[in-house]
């Protein structure tokens, strides 16, 4: 038919070939997705593995890295959200109900502990406190539904006794979600990580850490091997209107090809730094998974690949030193910057006051303020001499 001009703006006459062999695939950016005739429109159903019916449910850019996030992770089903933290609250809005009880690490990741706490005043939730190793402080009732494990903790990095945790809860018929942003799917593998081949129900993950590598993009993921579960997520993904950008998207799989190789060169700076920062006599207390002096070490050394450890350092400063005296030292950091997360090509720095973050009463964890660093990729050599710098900032500073 003839067109108006108008219309043939809209309606082109001519289309290049839709698909081409490039390193990088195509980009689909799509709210309405167009059915190619009405048998296509009806005989669709949202449990298809590629459900192209709108954008939120899903296109070819976002299904793509889906299933690369599952593949890392070890599992066989993905869902993208816009954040990690709106990654956590599908879970919990997706399996606790009023009267559920949901079990919870002290080192929980915060914003989490937010959630559940709102869920608990609003709906009758019970939120119980474990500690992470010692697999004996949780003891679920009847009521429980739900337990959130996280390794390793993102602060103050006591990796867990995961394999007496999740034997606990599987015998409990307890669902197991992890939180494994630090492991990143290469530190070890959540859905077959012993010799028992023990595995967790579902993982979350901050894709705005190691998989973004650019400190630029937010997104997380919920990951599971079971096909029932990830029906159960996806109709409340679907029902809360969850969605990403196909750009954002774009990015994220563009670096994946490089996040084993940042991983491991940010695992082994770190490693160079916690070295050093043990001999430093301002630290009462430096937490690590691979320091054998560190809270869950062992669980660390029998479930990680090739004893992988992420960029992640927090040290404890010796009781006499103030807050003011902490935050001068933060201040005259140079390469570290202030700043949440973690995973991007900067180094940053945070300091917590854990008086404000646990529940139970932790007596491995010495008595003072806490700085958590996150290795970027600058060389530990410099990472290590503006560390020392601003430590002479400190009172009195004592000198070996």
């Amino acid at each position: 038919m003839k067109k108006n001009a108008q219309t043939a703006l809209i309606h082109a006459p001519r289309k290049a070939p839709q698909y081409i062999s490039t390193v990088q695939p195509p980009l689909f950016r799509a709210s309405t997705i167009i059915f190619e005739n009405t048998d296509a429109l009806f005989n669709r159903h949202w449990t298809d593995d590629y459900d192209y019916s709108y954008g939120t449910h899903g296109t070819p850019t976002t299904f793509t890295l889906g299933d690369n996030i599952a593949q890392i992770e070890g599992g066989e089903y993905c869902l993208l959200a816009p954040s990690g933290l709106s990654a956590i609250n599908l879970v919990n809005s997706c399996f606790l109900a009023q009267g559920d009880e949901v079990w919870v690490a002290d080192n929980i990741y915060g914003p989490n502990m937010e959630h559940l706490r709102n869920l608990q005043t609003r709906y009758g939730i019970s939120v119980r406190v474990y500690n992470p190793i010692d697999a004996e402080t949780f003891q679920p009732t009847d009521r429980a539904k739900l337990i959130w494990l996280e390794a390793a903790g993102s602060v103050t990095l006591e990796f867990p006794d995961l394999i007496n945790l999740v034997k606990k809860a599987k015998a409990h018929n307890i669902l197991t979600a992890l939180d494994n942003t630090w492991g990143a799917g290469l530190a070890f593998n959540a859905f077959d990580f012993s010799d028992e081949h023990l595995a967790v129900d579902m993982t979350v993950h901050a894709l705005t850490k190691y998989p973004s590598g650019g400190g630029d993009i937010l997104m997380g993921s919920v990951v599971t091997r079971d096909q029932k579960l990830h029906h159960q997520l996806f109709r409340m993904h679907a029902i809360q209107g969850i969605s990403v950008s196909g750009d954002d998207v774009a990015q994220i799989q563009r670096s994946l090809a490089s996040m084993q190789v940042r991983y491991q060169h940010q695992s082994e700076s770190c490693l160079t730094l916690l070295h050093w920062l043990k001999q430093q006599p301002e630290f009462v207390q430096v937490l690590h998974p691979a320091d054998a002096e560190s809270a869950g070490h062992l669980h660390w050394k029998e479930i990680c690949t090739d004893a992988q450890s992420a960029g992640l350092v927090s040290v404890i400063f010796k009781p006499e030193y103030t807050l003011a005296d902490i935050r001068r030292f933060c201040d005259a950091l140079e390469l570290f910057k202030l700043g949440f997360s973690w995973g991007g090509p900067l180094s940053l720095v945070m300091l917590y006051n854990l008086k404000d973050m646990r529940v139970l009463e932790h007596t491995h964890l010495q008595q003072g303020l806490l700085v958590r660093f996150c290795i970027g990729l600058e060389h530990p050599a410099d990472l290590i001499q503006d560390i020392e710098n601003a430590l002479k900032q400190l009172p009195a500073r004592q000198h070996e």
